[in-house]
């Protein structure tokens, strides 16, 4: 018999893989999740890169939710690397362009704009017939 304690260190198949985890069902029949921050230390963009429906993966029991569900992590059976990679940056945009923006803002804030609200301010005034 599989013991799904905290802790526990066991096997079990992915029998479905979704944009934010694995299940993963055991051979007492129980099913736990495997949320895509517990699948590897790096960012994780696609999980199909890391898992796949039908394989065996071992996996380590986190605990139990306030539901009971079983909760479980792939990554902490990794060995963790010595830097943590991050997700690539969005390099600047080009001078000219910065120089276009501030330029915009500028004269955006100069109308009377100041960037927020979209328009007039104070209370907006209606010429209804009562």
């Amino acid at each position: 018999m599989v013991q799904l304690d905290p802790g526990a260190v066991v096997e079990g198949r992915v029998t479905r893989v979704t944009d934010f985890g694995a299940f993963v069902q055991f051979e007492n029949g129980e099913t736990g999740l495997v949320h895509i921050s517990q699948i590897a230390h790096s960012f994780v963009r696609n999980i199909h890169d890391h898992v796949r429906e039908g394989e065996n993966v071992e996996v380590k029991v986190l605990g139990r939710d306030e539901r009971g569900r079983l909760d479980l992590s792939i990554k902490e059976l990794l060995e963790e690397p010595e830097e943590i990679p991050r997700p690539r940056a969005i390099g600047r945009q080009s001078p000219q362009f910065e120089a276009k923006l501030r330029s915009f803002m500028r004269d955006a804030k100069e109308r009377g704009g100041g960037g927020g609200g979209g328009g007039k301010k104070g209370p907006a005034t209606s010429k209804r017939k009562k």
